[in-house]
C-alpha cells in the first residue's frame, strides 16, 4: 500500500528556483491530489508562484504543458508556464490565487446559481472550438475507465466479478462513443476552478484532456463528486447550456461515476487514502439517477442482476473493520 505524498519540497526544487529567476524564494504546501502530484507556493521578490512537483517516474508532465498551450491558445485562463525541468518533474506555474469556486460557494452560497452559470458559459465557449490534435476519447477509453468498477469496487464490498458487464457499456455507448468533436477537460468541477481576479474562470488540473463529446465536462461539473449539486441545481444548469442530448448527459453520468467509484476505492484499498470512501454515497445517488434513464438499460439491468442495493450506498455508511 502506497504512503500518502508528503508535502515536503523536493531536495532539486532551491536549485531549479534559482535557475528559473527564484532564487531564496520560500517554499511552502499548497496541496496534494490523488495522483503523485504535489504543489507548493513559492513566495519571492517577484511576487508568488506555485510549483508542481511530478514525479516523472510516475507521472508525465508533457500532456499538461501541451493541453496548457492548447487552452492559451483558444483564449482560456490555464496556468501561464513560468519555467520547467521536466527530467526533475518541477513545473513554475502563475499563481491563480486561493478564491477556488468550492470554497467561495462553501462561504457565499447566495452566488452558486451566478457561478455555476459562469462555468456553465466557459464550457459552451469551448464546445465551439474543434479539439485539435488531443487523443481520442473512444470506445477503449470508456470501457477501460467503467472497467475500474469490477476491478476494484465489487471485491471491495465483497462481490464476485460477473460477466456481460463490458457488452453492456458497449451497447449502451455505442450511439455516442465516436462523437470526439470538442475538448474534454475530464476534471472541470468546483475544486479545479478558480476565480479570477478579473472576474473570469481560471482552470487547473486537466492534464488527461481528450477529444470527445460536450456533455462529459457538464456531468464533471454538474455531478461533482466532492460537492452537493442538487438536482434543481443541475437541472437549471442544464437549461442554461441549450440543447443538449440527454442520453448522452445520462450515459456518460454513469461510465464516469462508475470510474469514479472505482479509482475511490482503489485509493482506499491500494494507495491508503479512506478519506475518498466518504464520496461514495453521492456518487450513487448520481449513478442511481443516470441508470434510470432508458439509454442505460443494459448497464441498469447488469447492476440490478450483479450489485445489491445493500452494496450500494448504504453500504458506505455502515462501519467497516
Amino acid at each position: 500500500m502506497a504512503a500518502a505524498p508528503v508535502l515536503t519540497p523536493p531536495a532539486s526544487a532551491p536549485a531549479f528556483l534559482e535557475r528559473a529567476g527564484w532564487g531564496g524564494a520560500e517554499i511552502v504546501p499548497l496541496a496534494g491530489d490523488a495522483s503523485f502530484r504535489r504543489y507548493f507556493r513559492v513566495l519571492g521578490k517577484q511576487g508568488t508562484a506555485v510549483l508542481m512537483d511530478a514525479p516523472p517516474a510516475h507521472e508525465d508532465s508533457r500532456p499538461f504543458l501541451a493541453v496548457a498551450d492548447h487552452l492559451h491558445r483558444l483564449g482560456f485562463a490555464a496556468p501561464r508556464i513560468l519555467a520547467r525541468d521536466l527530467d526533475a518533474g518541477l513545473i513554475l506555474l502563475e499563481d491563480f490565487g486561493d478564491a477556488r469556486m468550492r470554497e467561495m460557494l462553501d462561504a457565499d452560497p447566495a452566488r452558486e446559481d451566478a457561478v455555476y452559470r459562469q462555468a456553465i458559459d466557459l464550457l459552451r465557449d469551448l464546445h465551439r472550438h474543434p479539439a485539435g490534435a488531443l487523443p481520442p476519447y473512444d470506445m477503449a477509453v470508456y470501457q477501460r475507465e467503467a472497467g475500474l468498477f469490477p476491478e476494484w469496487y465489487m471485491p471491495a464490498v465483497g462481490l464476485d466479478n460477473a460477466p456481460g458487464y463490458a457488452e453492456a457499456w458497449a451497447e449502451a455507448l455505442a450511439p455516442i462513443a465516436r462523437d470526439q468533436s470538442t475538448t474534454v477537460l475530464r476534471d472541470y468541477h468546483a475544486e479545479n476552478i478558480m476565480l479570477l481576479p478579473d472576474g473570469s474562470l481560471g482552470l487547473l488540473d486537466f492534464q488527461d484532456a481528450l477529444a470527445g463529446h460536450a456533455a462529459y465536462d457538464l456531468v464533471s461539473l454538474l455531478q461533482d463528486a466532492r460537492r452537493d449539486v442538487s438536482p434543481e441545481l443541475e437541472a437549471r444548469m442544464l437549461t442554461h447550456y441549450g440543447p443538449l442530448d440527454d442520453a448522452a448527459y445520462a450515459l456518460l453520468g454513469a461510465q464516469r461515476n462508475a470510474k469514479i467509484l472505482g479509482i475511490f476505492t482503489r485509493l482506499w484499498k491500494r494507495d491508503g487514502k479512506p478519506r475518498y470512501l466518504a464520496f461514495q454515497p453521492r456518487m450513487w445517488a448520481y449513478m442511481e439517477r443516470d441508470l434510470a434513464h432508458p439509454a442505460l438499460a443494459p448497464v441498469r439491468a447488469w447492476f440490478d442482476a450483479n450489485v445489491p442495493a445493500e452494496k450500494r450506498a448504504a453500504y458506505w455508511h455502515e462501519p467497516r473493520a
